[in-house]
Order: structure tokens, then sequence, then C-alpha cells
């Protein structure tokens, strides 16, 4: 046990600090403080030793120099139990200090205000305040330290229960959370100095808060947690949810799946996932035509999976999904009848809102995965067909209204496991083959798809995530109907494909980007 004679307390969150020092001094805890906890612990009159008087030297640099100082952090890091620092604290006149309470200034809420110049980002990089909290976690063999007010009530109690002092299981547990702290800290602010810089650093920090625990992970044997990454809530993150129970960890992948599929469209739009794969795309002149639309390209996988509309949710929408059973309907709002009627009907589907358009999502995105031994990073895939790099390698010209399908099922093939092979009309995916082991397969389950749901396959068009290796998959979609294909091309065998495409009567496109999703 070490018991707590003298504190230090210097926070810029005030939540909870006078009642804690007042807690701390009936105990007979000497406070020493700084600046603003200083002036508000005496207000609420709480006796306070400004450290001023303990350094003999004056808040110096519009404050910037308040701690950093010998009468401090000797105080803080001198070893207890070795006699000859205990000499040295008596020998300069030292005070020990027992217990540091630290919040630091406010800089990850600072960056997340729009706006924000980057003098007031800097001003608000704490320099004193991590330093005396690494120094009390370095030496926490004898002192106590606090990085959060949700820490006072526990402390205080172990003190009352304890005469005064903290146990070595507290000072270490408190030690942890403090060097957790500081880690958080530095790496929001090397965050924000790397800015969009489009290199991949030598080193890497991922700073992230838990949002919730999750009952399990992909099966109930693995456990699992929600986290948020340091910085302003963005995308899942950021959303409200309305109704139903909570989120899963397969929910969660499925949703950001179908989140990032309906953003990339700008008119009214609906998508089902299923098993982060598209099974339902459509678009239409309001969301409720969008939903028919989207509900027959598979009426069968629909149940279970994931609806997003990118557009607010009225009982049209609604009705389009009487009797299935959905886990999750995200859009950015919901019509107040349509919410009360969802919540009559839908007690197990998880409803949310956010934000569900591609320019409410700027700026650079990297993808980050872990695998055995290591983590990968990429930036995400969020290219998009150049008009000014296709090129037509058949000799039929596809037309007009190809050419606008064409791009539809492109961007549905975006987001489809490779190897994919998606068949739509304009606005409607027809057939979904995907995450298959050779593509001749995918295309195959694209067509039966499509059939097995009654939805006509003739005058279709064709989207492949990566070149035919072989003319097999086109003969197959072509076998089915389909009249123009789009791919990236650069297989050894292109021109035998585009002869096949050429026999079939076909319109080939060529792009020169691939789309692997794996």
């Amino acid at each position: 046990m070490s018991t707590v004679r003298r504190a230090l307390l210097s926070v810029h969150d005030k939540t909870g600090v006078v009642d804690f020092a007042k807690g701390l001094t009936g105990l007979g805890v000497e406070i020493l403080s700084t600046g603003g906890t200083a002036k508000l612990l005496r207000e609420s009159g709480v006796p306070v030793v400004d450290v001023a008087q303990v350094t003999g030297f004056p808040e110096m640099l519009d404050g910037r120099v308040k701690t950093l100082h010998p009468k401090v952090h000797g105080g803080i890091l001198a070893r207890r139990d070795v006699p000859a620092h205990m000499q040295a604290l008596e020998a300069h006149a030292i005070g020990p200090i027992d217990l540091v309470v630290v919040a630091l200034y406010p800089f990850e809420q600072t960056v997340a205000k729009p706006g924000v110049t980057v003098e007031e980002a800097i001003e608000n990089i704490d320099i004193g305040g991590p330093s005396m909290i690494r120094g009390a976690a370095k030496n926490h063999g004898g002192v106590g330290v606090i990085t959060d007010p949700s820490q006072y009530a526990p402390v205080l109690d172990e003190l009352r229960e304890n005469g005064g002092a903290l146990s070595a299981e507290t000072r270490g547990r408190l030690a942890l959370e403090a060097f957790r702290r500081t880690s958080q800290y530095d790496a929001a602010i090397a965050a924000y100095l790397e800015g969009d810089a489009s290199d991949f650093p030598g080193r890497i920090s991922i700073v992230a808060e838990r949002l919730q625990h999750l009952r399990y992970g992909e099966n109930p044997h693995q456990s699992a947690a929600f986290y948020r990454p340091a910085g302003p809530a963005n995308g899942l993150a950021a959303a409200s949810q309305l109704h139903g129970p909570e989120l899963s960890y397969n929910n969660l992948l499925d949703w950001s799946a179908a989140l990032g599929l309906l953003i990339e469209f700008d008119d009214p739009a609906a998508v089902v996932i299923k098993h982060t794969n598209p099974c339902g795309v459509a678009l239409g002149s309001n969301v409720a035509e969008a939903m028919t639309r989207a509900k027959a390209c598979d009426p069968v996988s629909i149940y279970g999976g994931i609806v997003g509309v990118n557009r607010t949710v009225d009982m049209g929408v609604v009705k389009e999904l009487s009797g299935i059973l959905l886990e999750i309907l995200f859009a950015p709002d919901f019509a107040a009848g349509a919410l009360e009627e969802i919540r009559r009907t839908k007690k197990k589907c998880r409803v949310l809102t956010l934000p569900c358009r591609a320019a409410d999502y700027p700026g650079r995105v990297r993808d980050l995965r872990s695998v055995l031994g290591g983590l990968l990073v990429q930036d995400s895939d969020l290219a998009d067909l150049d008009p000014a790099a296709l090129k037509v390698v058949s000799k039929r010209t596809p037309t007009e209204a190809e050419m606008e399908a064409l791009r539809f099922a492109w961007r549905v093939a975006k987001h489809a496991k490779s190897n994919a092979i998606v068949l739509t009309s304009a606005d409607q995916v027809v057939g979904v083959g995907a995450g298959q082991m050779n593509r001749v397969d995918s295309a195959r389950i694209a067509v039966m798809r499509a059939r097995a749901n009654g939805i006509e396959t003739k005058g279709a068009v064709c989207a492949s995530d990566a070149f035919f290796p072989f003319r097999d998959g086109l003969d197959v979609v072509a076998e089915a109907g389909v009249t123009a294909v789009i791919h990236p091309g650069g297989s050894l065998r292109d021109e035998e494909v585009i002869k096949a495409a050429d026999e079939h009567g076909m319109a080939m496109v060529v792009c020169g980007i691939r789309h692997f999703k794996h």
C-alpha cells in the first residue's frame, strides 16, 4: 500500500474535480494545482497550493510552462524504496507527490471541429500534462496517476477504505491506463500532422475507442468488440440506432459493405446485402420504386439481409418490406409514420440513420486488415470509371443504353467478392456470381440466380471485376442473352476473348481498372 499525502491536480476537463478534491482534503491530502484548476478549487472552498509557490517560478509563456520543473518532477519520479532518492529530495527541499491527476488539453476535440486552424491545433498540444502522466505512471510503485474523471470515484473509495492508501494493484492498473491515454494522444497528434500524406509511414499507431462489447464475433465461440478510430466520428460509428436489438459483429461487417455500395449512387437507390455480397441493387424515380426493384433481384436472399436506401424511408418502402425479416434497415432518415410502422411490425430489425451519400464521406480513407503475424494497409478502392480510358475492343460499339447499363454493372461488381460476375440492366441487378474459385463458375451462378428469380437475362449487360482469362465465362453469359460486357482487359488471351465477343455479336469495353475484393 502507498499512502497519498500530497496530490497535484491539473485538469482541462473540470468534470467532477471539485468533489474529488474535497474528498482528498477530507483525508488530509495537501492539494497542489495550476491555472484554471487552482482558481476553480479555491473558489469552491478547497485549500490549494499553487505550483508556482512550490517551484518559485510563475507560469510562463502564456501558460506553456507551469509544471516543467525539478520540484514537480523530482517529487513525482523519486522512488520511495531507494534511500538515495529520498535523501536527494530532502537535500533539495522537494516534497514527494503521491498522486497526479491530469486531464490533457483537448487536442482530439479541437481538431475534430470544422475549420480548425493549424495554429489552434498546435496550441492544444499538451506538454507538461503528458510529462507528469508518464512520470507518475513510470513510478507507479509509489505514485498513483489519474487521467479520466471516471476514475475519481473508485480511487476515492479505495483511499477512504484503506486510510488514505492505494494498493499496488490499483496503481499498476492506473499506470497502464495512463500509458494508453498518452499513446492515444500522441497518435492523434501524429495523425493530424501527417494529414493526407500519400506515403505509408515507417511506423503506424492504431488508436481507437471501444464503443461496445459485442455478444460474440463471427461465431459464438469468438469474443468481439466494436471500436471507433480516433478523430471525428464517421460512418457506422456516427450512426444513430432508432430501433431493434444490439448490433452483432456480422451485422457490422454486412452493414459496412452495404453502405460502401449505397454511396456509389446519387440517384434514389436501394441495396440488399447478404454475407457482404450484393444480392439486390436498383435505382428508381424514388426509393420506394428502387426498393421494389432491388427486392425483385433476389426475393429469397433478402430474408435476413441488410437493406439500405439513400433517401428518407417512407411508407412506400415499408410496404415493399412487409413480411420480410431483416437484420438491418438503414437510411439517412425515416418518416415518422414509417418508423412507427417498422417498430410495430419488425421487432428484431435494427433501424439506423446515418449519411448515405458519397459527399458525406470526403477525404482519403485507408483499409486495414490483420493477417497472421502482421497488418495490411492499403488505400481504399475509390476508383470509378474514367470515360477517357474506356476502349471498345469489339467490332460492335455498345449503344448508349448499353453503356449506361455497363457503368451501373461496374459499380456493383466493385462490391462483389472476387471472382465476381454481375449481370444488370441500366438500373437493376439481374444476377450475381461472387466469391468463386474460377470465373466461369461465377458466370454460371450469375445466370442461375437470375433464372431462379424469374428475371430475364436476355438484353442484360455483364461486368467482370477482373479480366476474362478464357472465353468460357464469356460464352456462358452470351448464351444467356447478354449483349455487352465490361472488364479490365490485360489477359494473355484477350484476343481469344474478343474474338468470342465478336462471334456472339456482343459489344466489349475494356477499362483498365481491376476491382478485386478479397
